[in-house]
């Protein structure tokens, strides 16, 4: 699954549980682009995709980064809206003590020159095409 990750060789990972500062833990770049799986790092031992996400765009042929705050994808990571008009770093937690979520894995994938909102697509159709839907951060608004 996922293969077009592969060739992306400045990646990593974190993991974020909800007494974490997500700014603290948060390992991704600040001056670059790409996407990020977010995992449900506790159900029954298995990790289950919850959410994909991208920070930038190409634009004029040239990767335009998020310039905002921190930078990059950490700072989408960290200061992006989700579920409404809450940051991450302060909805996350919520809702993962909301829904019994104890811990979040987050892999994150500098895109280098390709578009972010690309592969994001790609990445999108191909969990639909698996699953036969997207997954649920992706789908609900809470």
């Amino acid at each position: 699954m996922f293969d077009i990750l592969t060739k992306y060789k400045n990646n990593g990972y974190f993991d974020f549980e909800p007494d974490d500062k997500l700014v603290s833990v948060c390992n991704a770049p600040t001056n670059k682009s790409g996407v990020y799986l977010v995992w449900n790092s506790t159900c029954n031992g298995n990790k289950e995709l919850i959410y994909i996400g991208r920070s930038g765009k190409k634009e004029n042929g040239k990767i335009v980064h998020r310039k905002a705050g921190l930078g990059g994808i950490k700072d989408r990571l960290v200061n992006g809206h989700q579920f409404g008009k809450l940051p991450r770093k302060r909805i996350w937690p919520i809702i993962m003590l909301q829904y019994g979520i104890k811990k979040l894995t987050v892999s994150w994938f500098d895109t280098e020159n390709d578009d972010p909102v690309e592969v994001e697509r790609l990445l999108l159709n191909e969990i639909l095409h698996i699953r036969g839907s997207l997954p649920v951060w992706n789908n609900q608004p809470y």
